[in-house]
């Protein structure tokens, strides 16, 4: 069953070349397109996409306001579609506030062709997904602060022998997320292919009950791992 994207970005030379791109790869298909963040809420609730692919600057209505209304104002009846934005910058100074927002991914403008597919067909199956370089400047920002002003993550989830849940395997792949590394490197790393490291990390999410690798970076950083 094909992937349904709608595309948002205020520059038209930029939608169709992401339209280009989704369309020649087999399961994503384009099934419109928006120039600013309010048309995209409105087309959204119209056509009902699975992914909306979304710039995070845009004059008007931003990425990070589209994606607030469309995971808090969304009509249903079905589930709201998943929401993977484009930056320009690996260090956007709006993406803490699009994650609180309910962003599910960032993925930078200058990605490859083929890491675009991954990156939709991962965000459409419930997958977090965040460009390597994106990750490393958020743990390397959120790390920065005083422990006062972390971000919440559940004091008990590290207390708790939480991460004797892992096993010795799942503890190196951690660690190495939390050093920012993609799943490519991670496996060159620990002589692991891609997709099992993939597999991995999903694990690993579940078994600490997080939902994305800046948290369990944040956790392997809170529990003294990284």
């Amino acid at each position: 069953m094909s992937v349904r994207v709608l595309v948002v970005d205020d520059q038209e030379i930029v939608r169709t070349a992401l339209r280009l791109v989704i369309d020649r790869r087999e399961g994503l298909t384009v099934v419109g397109e928006a120039a600013d963040g309010g048309r995209a809420f409105a087309l959204a609730v119209e056509l009902r996409p699975d992914v909306v692919l979304m710039d995070i600057r845009m004059p008007g209505t931003t990425g990070i306001e589209a994606t607030r209304r469309i995971t808090t104002e969304w009509p249903g009846p079905e589930p709201a579609p998943r929401v993977l934005l484009l930056t320009t910058f690996d260090l956007d100074e709006y993406v803490h506030e699009a994650l609180r927002a309910g962003a599910h991914g960032f993925l930078l403008k200058n990605s490859a062709p083929e890491q675009l597919a991954r990156a939709i067909r991962a965000t459409a199956a419930g997958e977090s997904v965040l460009a390597p370089s994106v990750t490393r400047r958020l743990i390397d920002t959120l790390t920065a602060l005083p422990p006062a002003l972390l971000p919440t993550l559940d004091d008990a989830l590290v207390k708790t022998p939480s991460v004797e849940l892992l096993t010795e395997r799942e503890l190196q792949v951690l660690v190495l997320v939390a050093r920012g590394l993609s799943n490519a490197r991670i496996g060159d790393a620990l002589g692991l292919s891609e997709a099992n490291v993939k597999s991995r990390v999903n694990r690993i999410l579940g078994r600490l009950g997080l939902e994305n690798r800046v948290q369990a970076a944040l956790f392997a950083h809170k529990a003294g791992l990284s």
